[in-house]
């Protein structure tokens, strides 16, 4: 695999925000992201500016991204750091020291190539390298319909936990929770 995986640069937002977009505009983006296009759209260029800062700080999150060998962002994920002392994260308070992986998105013409694979891979290891308390887990959450998405975390190593939540404004469809252990 010819691409670079590397953590997203401050300085790179205008990036952070074509790449977000472009996902946000995938077919699968309804059951894979909690926002919207429009949304997402609508944002200052100053909240691109914090929020790509504080993935490439890597305090409480961090972001990386697959740098194709043309230079193009191939695709990215985020890594979220719940303790279990802090604030709630996604769903409910954290119950053990965790790290929750979320806006996972690789663009079309790079998928089968192994990149959500090393982007994963990138992710879970930062994630085990943290100072102070040892993470115990890593989480994610899948929509219950996205199979692709489904398939692709059990082959990395991904177990479901049995735990559910409704999808945000849609009651009635689950979002189904997914972990690796260390």
């Amino acid at each position: 695999m010819d691409y670079v995986i590397r953590a997203v640069r401050a300085e790179e937002w205008a990036r952070a925000k074509e790449l977000r977009l472009v996902a946000l505009r995938d077919p699968a983006a309804p059951v894979a992201f909690l926002e919207t296009y429009e949304h997402a759209l609508a944002k200052p260029d100053v909240f691109w500016q914090e929020r790509t800062a504080g993935a490439a700080a890597g305090e409480r999150s961090r972001q990386f991204v697959a740098e194709a060998p043309d230079g193009q962002w191939a695709g990215t994920v985020s890594v979220l750091v719940e303790r279990s002392a802090g604030e709630p994260g996604f769903g409910e308070a954290a119950e053990v020291d965790q790290a929750h992986l979320v806006g996972v998105f690789v663009r079309p013409g790079h998928r089968g190539r192994g990149v959500v694979d090393a982007l994963f891979r990138e992710a879970i290891d930062w994630a085990w390298s943290l100072a102070g308390p040892p993470l115990e887990r890593v989480r994610l959450y899948v929509h219950e319909t996205n199979a692709r998405a489904e398939a692709s975390y059990r082959r990395i190593g991904f177990v479901p936990t049995g735990r559910t939540l409704p999808m945000e404004g849609d009651p009635t469809s689950l979002e189904l929770e997914f972990e690796i252990r260390r």
